[in-house]
């Protein structure tokens, strides 16, 4: 399967641009700022670190920066650092479809930020053709990035009971399918 490797894209939002382009070494300061938030750690994957410090940022992007084809990318407004979003392309017999996922700084949360990064990653993946299904899994009860798909013509396919363990807590994950036509 092509893949193809995405392009600086950018998208005008309540006045300041949003962009999506390859993360930088130069970021890992407002990567570490934005990611060390216990709220945003807490509707994420648990390989995540908490705290997030700058070295941490560091190794993490220069890691990312290796993968061919890279998959992970700086969402940024207004040229600051907003957080991440990124694609993984499956393979096997589940080669026609990505996932993506997204992380916004809490400061960031409630102004379209999301909604704006996941429409353009969206336009992006669509350009490789042989992709039809495109998909994000989030935990149950993370209303905002519900939101933030049903915006981007997502539609929960379903519900996978007790599959998270995240604080302690058993949770739900929500797997949400956008299919390309």
């Amino acid at each position: 399967m092509k893949k193809y490797n995405l392009m600086i894209m950018s998208f005008e939002n309540r006045m300041q641009k949003i962009n999506i382009r390859n993360w930088q070494i130069s970021d890992a300061q407002a990567l570490a700022a934005v990611a060390n938030n216990r709220n945003v750690w807490n509707s994420i994957r648990n390989e995540f670190p908490s705290p997030y410090t700058v070295m941490d940022a560091l190794a993490w992007i220069k890691h990312k920066n290796e993968e061919k084809p890279v998959s992970n990318f700086a969402i940024e407004i207004g040229g600051l650092v907003a957080g991440n979003i990124s694609c993984t392309w499956h393979k096997d017999v589940y080669a026609k479809t990505v996932e993506i996922g997204y992380f916004i700084g809490e400061n960031y949360w409630g102004k379209g930020i999301a909604t704006a990064a996941v429409s353009q990653m969206l336009e992006a993946i669509k350009k490789n053709k042989e992709i039809v299904r495109i998909e994000a899994k989030i935990f149950g009860n993370n209303k905002g990035s519900a939101r933030v798909l049903e915006k981007n013509n997502f539609v929960l396919e379903g519900t996978r009971k007790n599959a998270i363990f995240k604080n302690g807590v058993i949770a739900d994950e929500e797997v949400w399918v956008h299919l390309v036509s």
